[in-house]
């Protein structure tokens, strides 16, 4: 993965805001933000259309384009670049997250977590519902921890953008990566 770093024409003490609300509003807020921002047709020209161009010629795997975050950790805005047939491992997060697609479609995996998480490096996962996200359906969003274990991908034939807020993390790591074919669950520290 490749993340540049970017400065976009958007209120950052109103991410930090939302960052510090409690997590059920914090969500609210954060879906209506970015389900304006990816209809907000400068937005779109400036920041989407140059990393579709790139997308577009864009073979291997998915990365973070550009990552803009407070200084404090608070919150990190990040622009996904999806090339076709790729995903990421199944995972969660250590913090509140919200994604919504500027471009294409996107496949987002539910897991639920099955065993008690007394075992350290296991858990069993079992797969609960999938649906496929475009620009048109809006923001989804996941909750911090075993409360937000999912997949996203691409399984189409042109490249996707996605933009995705999340908020504080809630502890040292950035969240876990699950093989189910394993049973098996580690910490995952970097982005």
């Amino acid at each position: 993965m490749n993340a540049g770093t970017m400065t976009l024409p958007v209120d950052t003490n109103y991410l930090k805001s939302i960052s510090e609300l409690p997590t059920e509003l914090a969500l609210q807020q954060a879906a209506l933000f970015l389900v304006r921002l990816v209809k907000d047709p400068a937005f779109i020209e400036g920041e989407i259309r140059p990393l579709l161009e790139q997308g577009r010629g864009a073979i291997g795997d998915w990365y973070v384009a550009h990552s803009y975050g407070g200084r404090d950790q608070t919150y990190s805005l990040q622009f996904f670049i999806w090339p076709p047939s790729t995903e990421t491992k199944i995972h969660d997060h250590s913090s509140w997250g919200v994604y919504c697609c500027a471009v294409g479609s996107v496949l987002k995996e539910w897991y639920e977590r099955l065993d008690d998480s007394s075992r350290l490096d296991h858990a069993r996962l079992k797969k609960i519902r999938q649906r496929l996200w475009s620009e048109k359906d809006g923001a989804s969003s996941v909750l911090p921890q075993d409360g937000g274990i999912h997949r996203v991908g691409n399984p189409g034939d042109d490249a996707a953008i996605s933009v995705h807020l999340y908020g504080p993390r809630l502890g040292d790591v950035d969240g876990r990566d699950y093989d189910p074919s394993e049973n098996y669950v580690c910490d995952r520290r970097e982005d």
